[in-house]
């Protein structure tokens, strides 16, 4: 998976239920001198191979740097141990260069089953880099060491497009293209704008146009919210909210699904021209396109409340308890007693 809004390198280094294959680094030792670089075998125990079996990856060329690396994202996290190995792009420029490769060992919600990725390649600059902007991340390598032009473009086509006609079922897909830009990926003009900042591709946003149509709107005073279910059969709709952020508003992989996107490093400007696959898609669920914020698990909070509250009720039960004797106790006196009361004192 390719992600310009990391600078991480790393692919998955342990077992995991949603990985075919994963790079084994306890085997570099025993057996690096029968692997050549990337090459695999299948790791079979015995009659549980159906549980247990799995593509286990291995390369002679991996040197470990002996440091450990934790990356959070705004859904998902992990975190391995750093290295180094030789790394070739395939349908690329005819060369290898040595990059940082983190191997994945432990992960949460990171992996996603069905996805057939086992990894991911951060794009974006150092300054974000983990564990700290001294890591050179894998772009900045392949430019380097190569003859590769600090430039990539992408094109992210959304759920619902066709790769290809004759098949028989939707998918995504999308073209990454290193060094350069492809013009039938997109048609009409390259809008660019400036980077304004060199750690995720910052730009600033200075106006939103729909249909060509100037929006004109105040952001301290008003601000584009979720459209609410008015779309009919027959209509499209389009949702485009911004919420408050210390950081900014992050343009994310819906924003990209629309676009033809150039990242041109060298000259620290980014391009917009409308993707060959931009849509509307029809016959699909389009809820999979959206992000679901992730639900935390709240029976323990609602477990500790409930405990509080009878601790609580145990405390209020016994005062409630004299109160209400003491108001019994006023109710049966006759009337002027509290009087007497204080004469027999005397």
């Amino acid at each position: 998976m390719v992600d310009t809004g990391s600078s991480n390198f790393a692919v998955g280094a342990a077992a995991h239920p949603f990985l075919r294959r994963y790079y084994h680094r306890s085997l570099l030792t025993t057996v690096s001198d029968r692997l050549s670089s990337l090459q695999c075998l299948t790791l079979v125990l015995g009659k549980h191979c159906v549980s247990l079996c799995a593509i286990v990856c291995s390369s002679r060329s991996y040197r470990d740097l002996g440091r450990s690396v934790y990356v959070p994202y705004t859904q998902g996290r992990w975190e391995g141990e750093l290295g180094t190995d030789l790394v070739s792009v395939p349908h690329g420029p005819n060369a290898s260069l040595r990059a940082n490769i983190a191997a994945i060992t432990q992960s949460d919600r990171f992996f996603i089953n069905g996805s057939n990725w086992e990894g991911i390649l951060g794009l974006a600059y150092a300054e974000i880099a983990r564990p700290d902007e001294t890591l050179e991340p894998f772009f900045d390598s392949l430019v380097r060491q190569t003859s590769v032009p600090n430039l990539f473009s992408l094109q992210l086509c959304g759920a619902g497009y066709r790769q290809n006609s004759t098949m028989g079922t939707a998918t995504v897909g999308g073209s990454m293209i290193i060094g350069g830009l492809d013009p039938s990926l997109y048609v009409g003009e390259l809008w660019y704008t400036p980077i304004r900042r060199e750690w995720y591709y910052e730009v600033i946003i200075v106006r939103i146009e729909v249909n060509g149509q100037d929006l004109n709107m105040d952001c301290k005073e008003q601000y584009l919210r979720p459209v609410e279910d008015v779309a009919s059969a027959q209509e499209d709709c389009y949702k485009f909210a911004v919420s408050q952020s210390s950081t900014g508003t992050v343009m994310g992989a819906v924003i990209m699904e629309g676009f033809y996107v150039v990242f041109d490093r060298d000259r620290k400007r980014i391009g917009f021209a409308v993707s060959t696959c931009h849509g509307p898609y029809h016959g699909v669920d389009l809820e999979d396109c959206g992000y679901n914020i992730p639900q935390t698990d709240e029976s323990t909070l609602m477990t500790i409340a409930y405990i509080m509250a009878g601790i609580c009720a145990l405390f209020m039960l016994p005062l409630c308890l004299m109160v209400c004797q003491w108001r019994f106790t006023r109710c049966l006196r006759p009337p002027g007693g509290d009087f007497a009361d204080d004469i027999s004192l005397l």
